[in-house]
């Protein structure tokens, strides 16, 4: 950004009118965008998602006072940057979890952000996990709609057979991921 949009970004922010921060940031897979509240961290788009549809999803879901201002996600991209370097197996971050849908489907990322790094389940454990066994095909498609994929690790969840399965990224970015982090 220039001076002049970096000084009116800060001064924004500074009066409160940002509502979402966002940034872009580098990883090995590509550029993503995160994107925060006051709450905490409340979207990561990953590389293969187009910025502008996030950004405008951002605005109709949560406020339309988004701006850009990469200083409210330092530590965002600096735990990210240090998790693709292998020197973080564990987010120390504040979610904000409104855009993940209320009741089972947010128990099932709640559930999943707690698999421990180098761990996989399967999908039906992460049913398991958010109270019910039987659900598992719900429990894929909560993993699917997850807002903050690599920090909710929905990667970790696999299929019953050993399979990787889908992906928001598609199965090689998940299978980057897991071979990151050792778990296959």
């Amino acid at each position: 950004m220039s001076d002049f949009a970096d000084r009116l970004a800060a001064r924004a922010n500074q009066e409160g009118l940002v509502d979402v921060a966002y940034a872009t940031v580098d990883t090995p897979l590509g550029t993503g965008l995160v994107a925060s509240t006051p709450k905490g961290l409340v979207r990561l788009a990953l590389p293969n998602e187009e910025m502008e549809t996030v950004l405008s999803r951002l605005a109709r879901d949560v406020s339309p006072r988004v701006l850009e201002f990469p200083a409210r996600l330092d530590e965002t991209r600096r735990e990210l940057d240090e998790y693709f370097e292998g020197k973080r197996n564990r987010f120390e971050l504040t979610l904000d979890w409104r855009l993940s849908h209320a009741g089972f489907y947010r128990r099932v990322l709640r559930a999943t952000a707690r698999v421990p790094f180098g761990d996989v389940i399967t999908y039906a454990e992460a049913a398991q996990r958010a109270g019910n066994p039987r659900a598992f095909r719900a429990a894929g498609t909560a993993l699917g709609s997850n807002p903050i994929p690599i920090v909710v690790p929905c990667h970790r969840v696999i299929r019953a057979g050993g399979q990787i399965g889908n992906y928001g990224g598609g199965p090689e970015m998940k299978r980057f991921l897991l071979e990151l982090e050792g778990a296959v």
